[in-house]
């Protein structure tokens, strides 16, 4: 996907420190998924990009880790 779309590298970095920060920051417009794709969760990474997650258990009681599964234009990863 960067491959052909190399001018998006900063703006997927910049969302990516942002879902690690805040994964619910209004930017990211972060929501749950439905379908094939039911329980995951997904945000915005610019106008058609989306970035397809789920949460994990952490190692320290009550941490969450944020596994990624699929970054894309909308049509992509749905």
């Amino acid at each position: 996907m960067l491959r052909k779309h190399p001018e998006l590298d900063v703006t997927i970095e910049q969302t990516l420190q942002l879902l690690l920060d805040d994964p619910f920051h209004p930017l990211l417009e972060t929501h749950k998924l439905k379908g094939k794709l039911t329980g995951s969760w997904a945000c915005r990474a610019g106008y058609d990009f989306r970035i397809v997650f789920d949460f994990c258990s952490g190692d320290r009681p009550g941490e969450k880790d944020i596994l990624l599964i699929n970054i894309g234009a909308h049509d992509e990863v749905y």
